[in-house]
C-alpha cells in the first residue's frame, strides 16, 4: 500500500453549493457542526452537573451571535491590510467586513464577546456563569477543531513551504497562493495541527474533568491554557497576512504575542482558582436564591450549599435576592407559570 505524499485540498467549487439564490458556504456548514457538536456536549455536561433542563439552549442564543461579532471584530483588527490597506492607508476594502463565508473568525474576540452574552443570559436565568462556562468548555474546544476544517474548504490558513510527506497542497490559481512560490509547492497543514491539537485537548479535558471534578471556572482556564499552548507554536508556522508586533526586540504575529500573554494568565488564575477552592463545596450550578423553584424547572438544586455565595463576590455569581426578581439589566426574571409554558411549546429543549 502506498500512502500519498501530500494532502490535498478539495477543488474550488466544493467551497460553496448554489441553491437557486441562496449560495451555502463550506466554511459556514463547518462553523454550524462546530457549534451543534458544542450545543450537544455542554448540555451532556451540564446535566451531568444539575443544570436546568433547557437552559443550555437559552444561554446559547445570547452566547452564539455576541461571539460571533466577537470573533469577526477581532480578525479585523488583527489582520487590517484586507479591509483598512497596508499601514490603514485606507485602500482596503471594508465591503469584505461582511464576508464571513470568506473566513476570518478570531478566537479571542469569540470567547471574549460569547461570554459577556453568556453572562447576560445566565444572569437572566439564575444560573452562575462559573458553572456554565465549565461545563461549555469542552464543547468550545470541539467547536474550533470542526471549524478548522473550513479553512481546509478555502484553502486557507497554511504555513511555511515543506517537503513533509503531509504537506499540504494549494491550488496555484487560488487567492491564497504566496507570491513568488513555485508551483506545487506543499505548506504545513496548519488548520490540520490545530484540529487534532484540539482534539486531543477536548479528551484531555474531559479525562481530567472526570479525575478532578474542576468547579468555580477552573475548567474554562484549563481550556484557555491547553489550546494557548497549542496555538503558540502552530501560529508561528502560518504565512499568512497578520499584524506583526515588536515586543523585546523580537517581531511576531499578534495572535504569537497574545497566546503567550494568555498561557500566563490561564496558568496563574488556574491554580489560584484550584487553591481558592481547596475545602469548600459546589456551590452548584445556581446563583443565590435562584434555585430550580425559581426556574420553575423542576430540578433540585445541584448541591447542599447552592442556598449560600460560596464563591466570593465574582460578578457572575453575584447575589440576587428573590424579592427583587431582577437581573443585572433590570429584565424581570419569568415566574414558573411562564417557564412550564415555555417548556410545553417546546421553547427550552434539552439539544
Amino acid at each position: 500500500m502506498t500512502l500519498p505524499a501530500s494532502i490535498p485540498s478539495p477543488p474550488a467549487e466544493w467551497s460553496s453549493i448554489s441553491l437557486g439564490p441562496l449560495t451555502i458556504h463550506a466554511y459556514a456548514l463547518c462553523i454550524l457542526a462546530g457549534i451543534v457538536a458544542a450545543m450537544w456536549l455542554t448540555n451532556r455536561r451540564w446535566r451531568a452537573k444539575g443544570g436546568p433542563e433547557g437552559v443550555v439552549w437559552d444561554i446559547c442564543i445570547w452566547a452564539i451571535p455576541f461571539g460571533i461579532i466577537g470573533g469577526r471584530l477581532y480578525h479585523i483588527f488583527s489582520s487590517p491590510d484586507a479591509y483598512f490597506g497596508p499601514g490603514f492607508d485606507g485602500t482596503g476594502d471594508l465591503s469584505l467586513t461582511w464576508q464571513i463565508w470568506r473566513g476570518g473568525l478570531g478566537i479571542w474576540g469569540a470567547v471574549a464577546l460569547g461570554l459577556v452574552g453568556a453572562w447576560i443570559a445566565c444572569r437572566r436565568y439564575g444560573v452562575r456563569l462559573s458553572a456554565f462556562a465549565d461545563a461549555a468548555a469542552p464543547g468550545v474546544l470541539l467547536a474550533q477543531a470542526i471549524g478548522r476544517l473550513g479553512n481546509w474548504f478555502n484553502q486557507e490558513l497554511f504555513g511555511a513551504p515543506t517537503t513533509l510527506p503531509w504537506g499540504l497542497e494549494i491550488d496555484a490559481s487560488s487567492p491564497t497562493f504566496p507570491p513568488g512560490v513555485a508551483e506545487g509547492t506543499l505548506f504545513h497543514p496548519t488548520f490540520l495541527y490545530e484540529l487534532v491539537w484540539n482534539v486531543l485537548g477536548v479528551l484531555l479535558l474531559l479525562a481530567l474533568d472526570r479525575k478532578f471534578t474542576f468547579r468555580r471556572g477552573a475548567m474554562m482556564w484549563l481550556y484557555i491554557l491547553v489550546y494557548t499552548l497549542g496555538r503558540v507554536w502552530i501560529e508561528m508556522l502560518r504565512i499568512d497576512d497578520a499584524e506583526m508586533i515588536t515586543l523585546f526586540g523580537v517581531e511576531q504575529r499578534l495572535n504569537v504575542w497574545t497566546s503567550i500573554l494568555l498561557i500566563v494568565i490561564a496558568a496563574a488564575a488556574f491554580v489560584m482558582t484550584i487553591l481558592a477552592s481547596r475545602g469548600r463545596p459546589d456551590p452548584g450550578v445556581y446563583l443565590t436564591g435562584r434555585g430550580a423553584e425559581a426556574l420553575g424547572s423542576g430540578d433540585e438544586p445541584s448541591a447542599p450549599g447552592e442556598g449560600a455565595d460560596l464563591t466570593g463576590k465574582d460578578a457572575s455569581d453575584s447575589v440576587v435576592s428573590p424579592a427583587s426578581a431582577g437581573t443585572a439589566d433590570g429584565a424581570a426574571v419569568p415566574d414558573e407559570t411562564d417557564h412550564d409554558r415555555g417548556n410545553r411549546n417546546g421553547t427550552a429543549t434539552g439539544a
